[in-house]
């Protein structure tokens, strides 16, 4: 009989309330499937990253327009006439029946007045029967659209250093620091595989991203607390218990819960977006299919990742079995 094997039958000497399954046996399958995610989307890089106009800087033209345009044609004939490609979107517009039409150039000084002319000269020939009407030209500046992504890096790095600092003084019994950095490796490789998502579906970088990576944050690391949490209440209850029967008892006691919690907010995100489906709603698109990729990469990490992480860095330390927390003594009146 295996070490393994041993060690996650001793686990059943102890009185507690449901199956525990031994999740830290199977660590090195973890680490694989992660480390796979990982690898995959950091390569995904190379396929091409879209990086939404707002954060490169460029002009944005508006038009509204009655019946029906070839937006393949107005697109070849205006990359053609400004010499950089040019994405082409229709809508509907609020307070008319007729349909708007926006073109989006990207630029580091966005278009001049005169092009912007030979533009709208370009698309009323192309529409010569959809009485195209200009409603509005905007050049975005790159500026701020990069300091508003600084300004996100720089809170997520933030964020990150404070989860440390918070559980490793919530939860220094049980080797607080390494439980904060393993819950941050974990968060990363969320928001790692949340990025990849994104680049493999040919969404665009932009605030849709920025509000999906600042939105897990706060909810990946949940479930990562929650059994962290378990840990330090059972370390006390199961006093000499190895650390590995430790952590399969506090994992298989949060799993129920981890497993409803995600999927009731996965499956929100879910009807959300075959609704954007339906309505063809593409900006809606952006945001919810890179959240359940989040959702389902972080329950992952905190029920199956993270754990194993924070028992693999204390074996490697040689800790294998807790020491009890101590019980603060009552003072008599």
């Amino acid at each position: 009989m295996s070490k393994q094997t041993k060690e996650a039958k001793e686990a059943k000497h102890f009185d507690v309330d449901v199956k525990v399954r031994d999740f830290c046996s199977k660590s090195k399958v973890f680490f694989i499937i992660g480390l796979a995610l990982i690898l995959i989307s950091l390569l995904s890089t190379f396929t091409g990253v879209n990086v939404a106009l707002e954060f490169k800087g460029g002009t944005i033209i508006t038009y509204s327009y009655v019946g029906d345009v070839d937006e393949n044609s107005i697109s070849k004939e205006l990359t053609s006439l400004v010499g950089s490609a040019v994405k082409v979107q229709q809508g509907d517009s609020l307070d008319s029946d007729t349909k708007t039409l926006s073109l989006s150039f990207t630029s580091n000084d966005g278009l001049t007045i005169d092009r912007q002319n030979d533009v709208t000269n370009k698309v009323k020939e192309l529409c010569p029967d959809n009485d195209v009407t200009l409603l509005d030209a905007n050049d975005v500046n790159a500026r701020s659209g990069g300091e508003f992504f600084a300004k996100c890096i720089v809170a997520a790095v933030f964020a990150a250093l404070l989860l440390i600092i918070y559980i490793a003084f919530r939860f220094k019994q049980i080797s607080g620091w390494s439980a904060g950095v393993c819950a941050v490796l974990g968060l990363l490789s969320t928001l790692i595989v949340t990025y990849g998502c994104v680049v493999l579906c040919r969404f665009e970088i932009d605030s849709n991203f920025m509000a999906v990576i600042l939105t897990l944050l706060g909810y990946a690391v949940n479930d990562t607390i929650v059994i962290y949490d378990r840990i330090r209440e059972n370390q006390t209850l199961l006093p000499g218990i190895q650390i590995r029967d430790l952590v399969n008892i506090s994992d298989s006691q949060s799993l129920r819960r981890s497993i409803r919690t995600s999927v009731t907010t996965f499956s929100s995100m879910l009807v959300v977006t075959i609704v954007a489906l339906v309505m063809g709603l593409d900006s809606i698109l952006s945001f919810s299919i890179p959240m359940m990729a989040g959702i389902a990469m972080g329950t992952f990490n905190s029920i199956c990742f993270v754990p194993s992480l924070w028992v693999w860095w204390q074996t490697k330390r040689g800790i294998t079995v807790l020491k009890p927390a101590k019980k603060k003594a009552k003072t008599s009146v």
